[in-house]
């Protein structure tokens, strides 16, 4: 597991492609062009946002798959449709070669940088990132900042990313909001009671049982 260097980027007007026209690529267009990038969107199909966005002018969309050549001239560039891992190793491959950042989401192996989960409070921006290990863990710390809360599910960090594996293993995936549900205080408070591995396998009795998490313990 390598160590990240933290770094903030100044993406005005710099050329950022997106690959997959999915909610996670969405979110990802959304984060870019916040930050100013001139975004462009390479997918066949769209979320109606994307679509409203691209029709607004405010970011390019090439309505087909991706192929080699589309990342001339990137300085950064996502991949957010997960479902072929062709496209997602060709992209990687020419992402590197062209010496361009390259994220490919959920796949840390093919990447050369990690997107961290961001948290805003006026002119202060504070980013979390767990390596890696559990993008969902890194959202709910940035929520628990925002709430004005600590950091205590940080010690978590290796039970939520075996529950990760586990939903890989199983082919499941659950959405990013039933993972914030099911980073309950009774899986918080198993960790400390009986350990982590009654911690891991109640987190992945929630995530599999389709919504239905335990009312919370104070």
């Amino acid at each position: 597991m390598p160590t990240y260097y933290p770094v903030y980027l100044d993406l005005r007007g710099r050329r950022c492609v997106v690959v997959g026209g999915n909610l996670e690529a969405e979110r990802k267009a959304r984060g870019l062009l916040e930050a100013s990038a001139r975004v462009v969107l390479i997918s066949p199909q769209a979320t109606a946002h994307l679509q409203a966005l691209a029709q607004q002018g405010l970011l390019q969309w090439e309505q087909r798959h991706y192929t080699e050549g589309d990342l001339e001239g990137a300085f950064l560039t996502i991949v957010a449709d997960t479902s072929s891992m062709g496209v997602n190793r060709r992209a990687a491959r020419e992402a590197e070669t062209r010496g361009s950042l390259i994220n490919v989401v959920d796949m840390p192996d093919l990447c050369n940088f990690i997107a961290p989960a961001v948290a805003r409070r006026g002119s202060v921006t504070a980013a979390v990132s767990t390596n890696g290990l559990s993008p969902a863990l890194a959202r709910k710390l940035r929520q628990d900042l925002e709430r004005g809360q600590d950091l205590r599910w940080a010690e978590l960090a290796e039970v939520v990313a075996e529950a990760r594996d586990e939903m890989r293993r199983r082919r499941a995936r659950p959405s990013p909001e039933h993972w914030q549900r099911c980073l309950s205080e009774e899986v918080y408070a198993l960790f400390h009671q009986q350990g982590p591995e009654a911690a891991r396998q109640r987190l992945v009795e929630l995530l599999l049982n389709g919504g239905r998490v335990a009312e919370e313990v104070s």
